[in-house]
C-alpha cells in the first residue's frame, strides 16, 4: 500500500504501476534550485571593524539601523558580506561630508541606489536626455 496520494509533489504514477513519472510542474520546480558550488565568504565582526576603522558596537548600531547588512550565524554572531566594509566607508563619508544623521543617511542610501539603477536601465536602453549637455 502506498501512503503518498498520487501526485504528490510533482510525482505521479503512470498506469498505477510501481515506476513515478515526473510531471511538467516537477520539472519546473527542479530547475529553478540552484546550490552553490563554494560557500560564500563571509566576514566576521571584529574583521569588519578592523577593515573599516570603526568600533564594533557602531557597526552593531549601523545593523541596528539598517544601514548595513548581515546575517547571523549557527552561533548567533554577526557575519557580513565582503562588501560590508565599502558600505561602511560609504556612510561614514555621508556622515562627514554631508553632516548628515544615521535616520537620514539611510534615506540618502536608498535614494543613491534608486538613481543608480535608473541610470542603468537607461544606459541599458541606450536611451539619453534630449538635452544637449552642457560643455
Amino acid at each position: 500500500m502506498n501512503d503518498r496520494p498520487a501526485g504528490a509533489a510533482g510525482i505521479g504514477w503512470a498506469g498505477g504501476g510501481a515506476r513515478p513519472v515526473r510531471t511538467g510542474a516537477d520539472l519546473t520546480a527542479s530547475t529553478a534550485v540552484r546550490y552553490a558550488l563554494v560557500p560564500a565568504p563571509r566576514l566576521s565582526l571584529d574583521a569588519v571593524a578592523r577593515r573599516s576603522g570603526l568600533h564594533p558596537d557602531l557597526i552593531r548600531r549601523f545593523v541596528a539601523l539598517g544601514l548595513v547588512d548581515a546575517e547571523r550565524d549557527a552561533a548567533g554572531r554577526l557575519v557580513f558580506d565582503p562588501r560590508a566594509p565599502a558600505v561602511l566607508a560609504r556612510v561614514q563619508r555621508l556622515r562627514i561630508g554631508l553632516c548628515l544623521n544615521y535616520a537620514s543617511i539611510g534615506l540618502v542610501l536608498d535614494l543613491l541606489d534608486r538613481i543608480s539603477l535608473l541610470e542603468a536601465a537607461l544606459r541599458g536602453r541606450g536611451m539619453r536626455s534630449e538635452t544637449p549637455p552642457w560643455t
